[in-house]
């Protein structure tokens, strides 16, 4: 199963966030440093209101979402590329995760001591890059030393892989992480055997106040992430108040709701988290519907129709006819399978048809 790392300064919201997204109190959240240690990790429902909408049309007895892991990961200083802190420990706990989403502190409060002092998220997302730079440089100086004894050998291989951690260097030089550097997907490949921190892609989360979070698209601290994030890492950035989130873990959905709407908000920011996470580590979803149940189904983006079948059975992935496909907006529309064929929305395909996020599928096999 993928894996995606929350990581950030300590005392940001890390913690607090993970019990807000797995919805439980595993993670302790304290207001002083390294309060995590040990990874805390826990499996994430992805929320989905297709699934609903389905299960109604099918009358289906069961709805089962989409999951993928989340891991708390003890807070990064300054310095931690060389051992400060719990520096050792947390590089080698991100290099475990598949994608990373850091939090940045955009909140004031007095009883949570703030190890920066002061709020400025542009300067501790520089901090914490600069920590897996530095360490990504190191990783790759070593290798370079190991592949030049063998390029003067004649090694074709050692030779190649030696230009391309030279040119990753130069990018690290720049404070550039890796997943920035324009490659070929030969060099793309190659690159993954460097196991660098600075490959993973990356999801930057704002947490804020509960007070800001119905303005927080005019929040100046939130534009500047967001333009920061946008210009030097190719990614986005989504708000969360993992405050709210924290408070309303022990209320009903009736008692959730009346205290969002006194907020001025609908949500708290963490189900747009968790979707977005789950993109980010390049997952889709496919649904299937009946009577039994509705599920969703995660493939990978770019995945064809044996490989969206294989998810359901490993024997339905070589034994696969067809896939009788259709978008979940054109079922929905229809109403039913049946009229959704009659109105010419129900596609037959085969095994090359690339699977998209929201196709609702029926496969046909031989087992």
């Amino acid at each position: 199963m993928l894996t995606a790392g929350i990581v950030g300064l300590p005392n940001v919201g890390k913690s607090t966030l993970f019990n807000a997204v797995t919805q439980s109190r595993k993670a302790m959240a304290a207001k002083y440093r390294f309060s995590t240690i040990e990874p805390n990790t826990a499996i994430v429902t992805v929320p989905d209101e297709r699934l609903e909408v389905l299960a109604k049309m099918s009358a289906s007895k069961k709805v089962v979402p989409a999951t993928f892991e989340f891991v708390d990961i003890a807070g990064l200083v300054s310095g931690a590329s060389r051992g400060a802190g719990l520096g050792n420990q947390f590089l080698g706990h991100v290099l475990e995760v598949h994608g990373i989403v850091q939090v940045v502190r955009l909140f004031e409060n007095a009883n949570i001591e703030n190890v920066m002092d002061t709020v400025d998220p542009v300067r501790d997302i520089e901090i914490i890059n600069t920590e897996l730079v530095l360490a990504d440089l190191e990783s790759v100086e070593k290798r370079k030393v190991k592949q030049q004894k063998a390029a003067k050998s004649g090694d074709k291989k050692a030779v190649q892989e030696l230009e391309l951690l030279e040119k990753v260097e130069a990018h690290l030089n720049a404070g550039k992480p890796v997943v920035t550097l324009d490659l070929s997907p030969e060099e793309k490949l190659m690159v993954k055997g460097f196991f660098l921190l600075t490959t993973k892609p990356t999801l930057f989360a704002c947490n804020i106040a509960e007070e800001d979070l119905a303005t927080a698209d005019s929040n100046p601290h939130v534009k500047a992430v967001r333009a920061y994030v946008q210009e030097h890492h190719d990614t986005s950035a989504v708000v969360v108040s993992a405050e709210i989130e924290s408070e309303l873990l022990t209320l009903s959905a009736e008692e959730r709701a009346e205290y969002l709407a006194g907020l001025g908000v609908s949500d708290t920011g963490v189900g747009n988290l968790i979707r977005e996470a789950y993109h980010l580590l390049g997952l889709r979803t496919y649904l299937t519907t009946g009577e039994k149940e509705t599920r969703a189904w995660t493939i990978h983006a770019g995945d064809k129709a044996p490989q969206a079948a294989g998810a359901i059975h490993s024997d339905f992935e070589k034994s696969l006819i067809s896939a009788e496909c259709v978008s979940y907006p054109d079922l929905v529309a229809a109403g039913s399978f049946a009229r959704a064929r009659e109105l010419g929305k129900l596609r037959t395909e085969g095994k090359e048809y690339v699977v998209q996020d929201g196709d609702v599928i029926e496969f046909k096999t031989f087992v």
